[in-house]
């Protein structure tokens, strides 16, 4: 079968797919009755919505919109705004995120907050540099609007809001999340495993001694010296 039918048929699959979400996800949100009084927000403000296991954040446009960028699969199979303006998906998420390909794009303040909590301008308390009037944020946010290369760790959801309003690329989440990689194998109980499991490795494959020996040193040295 040729490429550009397996493409076809992957993307009618994730439409469908995602349709079905999509409905699934629009009747739950609906079932929780969660209001939002949008007179709270001004044009500019940095809204957060604390996840289970992330942070999402957006900038208010103002009548109820909000520029987000969001990881999204189906910018890469289709270009017809109809079908991308929808509500993404967690399935449409999750495979954006792996692809690495997302979009800067505007949803209601409910398809945003997609049922949770919403925090307005808490970065202001944590940022060192203080925030752009509203209005030059509002522009820059609408400025980067479209597709755009997503990276978890390197230009995320909090990365776009923070030049939006800061004027810096940076991300607080990113920066917890390496500070605990870092304390976790960087660690001396670490170096004591990392050593254990290449002299185990070393009995089992029974490989040349010496390589395997000075490549378990070396790995452990570096990792007891950075500890």
């Amino acid at each position: 079968m040729a490429v550009p039918q397996l493409l076809s048929m992957f993307l009618l699959t994730i439409t469908t797919t995602t349709k079905q979400e999509q409905e699934k996800e629009e009747i739950k949100v609906k079932e929780t009755v969660r209001k939002y009084d949008n007179s709270l927000y001004k044009r500019g403000d940095l809204l957060e919505v604390p996840r289970t296991l992330f942070t999402h954040f957006g900038i208010y446009l103002g009548n109820g919109r909000v520029a987000h960028l969001i990881p999204d699969i189906l910018t890469v199979f289709s270009s017809n705004q109809n079908t991308i303006g929808t509500m993404v998906t967690n399935l449409r998420l999750i495979l954006g995120a792996i692809a690495k390909t997302a979009s800067v794009r505007v949803d209601s303040v409910e398809d945003f907050a997609y049922g949770g909590d919403i925090l307005i301008n808490p970065m202001d308390k944590v940022c060192s540099r203080p925030p752009y009037d509203g209005e030059e944020v509002a522009r820059r946010a609408e400025k980067l609007m479209g597709p755009v290369d997503y990276s978890l760790l390197w230009y995320n959801c909090e990365h776009y809001v923070m030049y939006c309003r800061y004027g810096t690329v940076m991300s607080f989440q990113t920066f917890q999340f390496c500070k605990g990689v870092r304390k976790i194998f960087c660690s001396k109980r670490f170096s004591f495993v990392s050593a254990l499991i290449g002299v185990a490795i070393m009995v089992y494959l029974q490989t040349d001694p010496l390589y395997s020996l000075l490549l378990t040193f070396f790995i452990s040295f570096h990792i007891w010296m950075a500890s």
